[in-house]
C-alpha cells in the first residue's frame, strides 16, 4: 500500500508523536534527552522551524511545530535520523529507534482554540502518565516546554510562546501573564480535562479546516509536484543565506570556481549552509565547487575536529 503523502505548506502547524520501535524507550536518561533538546535546536536552525509545545515521554515525544516553510519532511528525517545516530553511537547500538513513520497531523492555528487545546495536551502529558504527584506543580516536570513558558530566561530561541498565550486571551508575556497562564493550567488539570481524539484523526480543526486541506491536497499539482515544490522552498532559503554569507565576506559569484575547492572560505560557506538549511552535501558540493560529495565530508571532519581541538586548548 502507498503511504499517505504528507501534508506541507508554508506556515502550517503540526502535533507530531513518534514512539519507541516495540514501545521501548528512546530516552533512557537525562543525558539522552539533553541530546535530543539539542538537535530539535539545530533542527529548528536548519528548518527555521517554530516549536509552540514539546514533551518528552520515556518512549515516545510530543512536538507541535510551526513550518514557515513546507519543509516538514526533510526536517524531520534529519532531525530523527540524527537523533538515532546519536542515540545508537551513545549506547552502541545499531538499527532501528523509532517505530515506524511519525505521526503529523495538521493544527488550524487560526485562533478557534486548536492550537490551545493541542498544547495543553501536550503539556498535561506527564499528568495523564503518572510522572507527576497530585500536589506537585506542573511545572517540576523538566522535560516539557510547559516550565519554559513560566522561566522566560531559560527558553530557546525556537519556542514561541506568545502564539499559545495569546490563545489563552494574555495580552503580555509578564510576570502577571505567566501567572495566569500557570494558575489556568493548573486549574485545567483539576478539571482532568478530557481531550477526546487528540491522538487520532488526521488534522486537529474543525470541518472548514479540514475541508480547506482535502481540497489543496486532492489538487493534480500538488500531487504531481509535492516533493519538488518542497525541495525549491529548501533551495530558495540555501541561496539565500548563502547570498547572505557571501556579501558579508565579500566575494561574488566569480569567486567560487575561481578559488580552489578546499578554500577556507568555501570552508567555512559549507559550515553555514551545513548548519543552517537542509540541503544534501552533494549539492553544497556543486553549489560551491568543492569536488565531490566525499571530498567535502572530509574538509568538514577536518575543520571540526580542528575546532574542538582549538575549544580544548582555550579550556
Amino acid at each position: 500500500m502507498a503511504r499517505k503523502l504528507r501534508v506541507q505548506y508554508a506556515g502550517a502547524i503540526y502535533h507530531v508523536i513518534n514512539r519507541g520501535d516495540r514501545q521501548e524507550f528512546i530516552f533512557t536518561g537525562d543525558s539522552d534527552r539533553h541530546c535530543f533538546l539539542k538537535t530539535l535546536s539545530q533542527a529548528c536552525q536548519k528548518t527555521a522551524w517554530q516549536v509552540h509545545a514539546y514533551c518528552l515521554m520515556p518512549n515516545h515525544f510530543h512536538l507541535v511545530l510551526e513550518t514557515p516553510q513546507p519543509n516538514l519532511v526533510p526536517g524531520m528525517k534529519w532531525l530523527l535520523g540524527t537523533y538515532t545516530s546519536r542515540f545508537n553511537h551513545r549506547h552502541h547500538q545499531c538499527g532501528h529507534l523509532f517505530s515506524g513513520r511519525y505521526k503529523a497531523r495538521p493544527v488550524d492555528g487560526s485562533g478557534n482554540g486548536y492550537l490551545k487545546t493541542v498544547c495543553d495536551y501536550v503539556h498535561l502529558n506527564p499528568v495523564r502518565a503518572g510522572l507527576l504527584q497530585p500536589g506537585q506543580p506542573l511545572q517540576e516536570f523538566p522535560w516539557s516546554s510547559y516550565r519554559l513558558y513560566l522561566e522566560p530566561a531559560l527558553r530557546p530561541p525556537w519556542l514561541r510562546a506568545e502564539r499559545l498565550l495569546g490563545e489563552w486571551r494574555i495580552p503580555k508575556d509578564s510576570p502577571a501573564g505567566r501567572r495566569v497562564f500557570a494558575q489556568g493550567m493548573e486549574a485545567r488539570r483539576l478539571e482532568n480535562a478530557e481531550f477526546a481524539g487528540m491522538e487520532h484523526g488526521w488534522c486537529v480543526g474543525d470541518d472548514e479546516f479540514r475541508r480547506e486541506l482535502l481540497a489543496q491536497i486532492s489538487k493534480p499539482p500538488s500531487v504531481l509536484h509535492y516533493g519538488e515544490a518542497v525541495q525549491e522552498a529548501a533551495q530558495e532559503r540555501a541561496e539565500r543565506l548563502l547570498a547572505e554569507e557571501m556579501a558579508r565576506m565579500r566575494w561574488s559569484e566569480i569567486d567560487l570556481p575561481g578559488r580552489r575547492k578546499g578554500d577556507p572560505g568555501k570552508v567555512r560557506l559549507a559550515l553555514h549552509l551545513r548548519a543552517n538549511t537542509t540541503m544534501p552535501l552533494a549539492w553544497i558540493a556543486d553549489r560551491l565547487k568543492m569536488g565531490t560529495r566525499g571530498y567535502l565530508t572530509w574538509l568538514l571532519q577536518q575543520q571540526t575536529s580542528h575546532d574542538t581541538a582549538t575549544k580544548e586548548k582555550l579550556i
